[in-house]
């Protein structure tokens, strides 16, 4: 069965749902949830699947403490759903080509520091871009730059509005992530 240890800062929504996906299948499973942030949902979610969770400071991030957590369990996948720290060198250099993201709009586009959330979907509409859509990537040690995986567009109106968008766009997260990872782990 192959590991995978899961990264998130915020609500866990694609954690939680990457959780159930691969509840279903015989060949991986979450077996652990990392955070930088002690009042994340994401905590609330992992339990509620018995999946044990770690709140880490930034410091312990950087200074190999979460390197040690990982090395204990040696995932086969490290998953970044909605992380918002830069992820460390130190980190990637152990785990190469096996840190993989998401992010909420078409890469190159709309990435590096500073770009997540409300904050792409607000510079998406401003620039009256005709479509969006989200990336799946390996993480190198620049923000929202490593070699792309998948992308899937959609489409954009002028009826749309940064909130629409970012419904929108959590549907084609929910949908796509776990089969991508699915298909890194097993080929």
């Amino acid at each position: 069965m192959k590991k995978i240890i899961v990264f998130a800062s915020g609500s866990g929504t694609n954690a939680e749902n990457i959780i159930k996906y691969f509840e279903k299948t015989k060949n991986a499973k979450v077996v652990l949830v990392l955070t930088n942030n002690a009042l994340a949902k994401v905590i609330e979610r992992a339990h509620n699947h018995q999946i044990p969770t770690e709140v880490f400071s930034k410091t312990d991030l950087t200074e190999g403490k979460v390197l040690q957590i990982i090395n204990k369990i040696g995932p086969d996948l490290i998953v970044l759903a909605g992380f918002l720290l830069q992820f460390p060198k130190n980190i990637i250099d152990v785990y190469p080509h096996s840190i993989v993201n998401i992010h909420p709009a078409l890469l190159p586009n709309y990435g590096g520091k500073g770009m997540y959330g409300m904050h792409i979907h607000k510079a998406i509409i401003e620039n009256k871009e005709k479509e969006t859509g989200i990336t799946i990537h390996y993480v190198n040690e620049n923000y929202d730059e490593g070699a792309v995986i998948f992308q899937e567009k959609m489409a954009l109106s002028e009826l749309d509005t940064p909130e629409t968008v970012a419904e929108r766009i959590h549907v084609l997260e929910q949908l796509h992530f776990p089969h991508v990872l699915e298909k890194i782990l097993i080929g």
